[in-house]
């Protein structure tokens, strides 16, 4: 081989000042951020199967989603799963306007990045209204009276089944619940800035990008949950 292949372009080559995947410092480690929390969301997942399927009393106590979440908004109708797949659905929207927010940002459209920006907050928002909703009818039980929850627990059992099963959905739904919660707020924050016109000075939005890679675990995380805890 000859000395003159063996040269590398130093224009080319990792000089250390930068990520060597030529992205900024901040992206990088939202990205390790992500990938540690997808890894705590995997492992209660996973636990949650195993309390379900690791035997067969256990199989035949845990209740269907259906017979549990049926309850739905202003109506004393038997909607099974479809006020929570409203929710997912809005949460959906909510990732779909943030990519156009940060599409805009691109572009460096102030007012682009304010209009959907704004309508992801709103999303989050009515998500964690619903989840709210969500948790107080879960607590009242079919019945709508919460002494019957607190007599049942005192034997192992909540109006649903096992006191497992909701010891799950508080813990995972909750946790999910943080997230989305803390999303909304960085989301506000940055929403601030970009309306006093902090990164149109600075001449990119990468904070909306960012904060739209949380919110898009958000999003990716609740349609597991969706599909592992209330319809597997």
């Amino acid at each position: 081989m000859s000395a003159a292949t063996q040269e590398i372009d130093q224009s080319k080559a990792w000089d250390g000042k930068e990520s060597p995947f030529r992205v900024s410092y901040g992206k990088l480690m939202m990205w390790f951020f992500l990938v540690s929390d997808g890894l705590t969301f995997g492992g209660l997942l996973t636990a949650l199967g195993y309390a379900k399927f690791s035997n067969v009393e256990a199989v035949s106590a845990w209740p269907s989603g259906e017979d549990v979440f049926f309850h739905f908004p202003f109506t004393h109708m038997e909607l099974p799963l479809l006020y929570v797949a409203l929710m997912t659905f809005i949460l959906i929207v909510s990732s779909v306007t943030m990519v156009l927010a940060v599409e805009a940002g691109h572009r460096m459209d102030k007012k682009g990045v304010i209009k959907w920006l704004l309508w992801t907050v709103i999303g989050g928002l009515i998500f964690l209204g619903s989840q709210v909703w969500e948790w107080a009818t879960f607590i009242a039980g079919p019945d709508g009276d919460i002494t019957t929850w607190v007599d049942n627990a005192a034997i192992g059992y909540n109006p649903y089944g096992p006191t497992l099963y909701a010891n799950f959905f508080f813990f995972i739904t909750g946790f999910h619940g943080f997230h989305v919660f803390t999303g909304v707020v960085f989301n506000s924050l940055v929403l601030r800035n970009v309306i006093r016109g902090v990164y149109h000075k600075r001449g990119h939005y990468e904070m909306v990008e960012k904060v739209g890679l949380y919110w898009h675990f958000v999003d990716l995380v609740w349609v597991f949950v969706f599909t592992f805890y209330y319809l597997v």
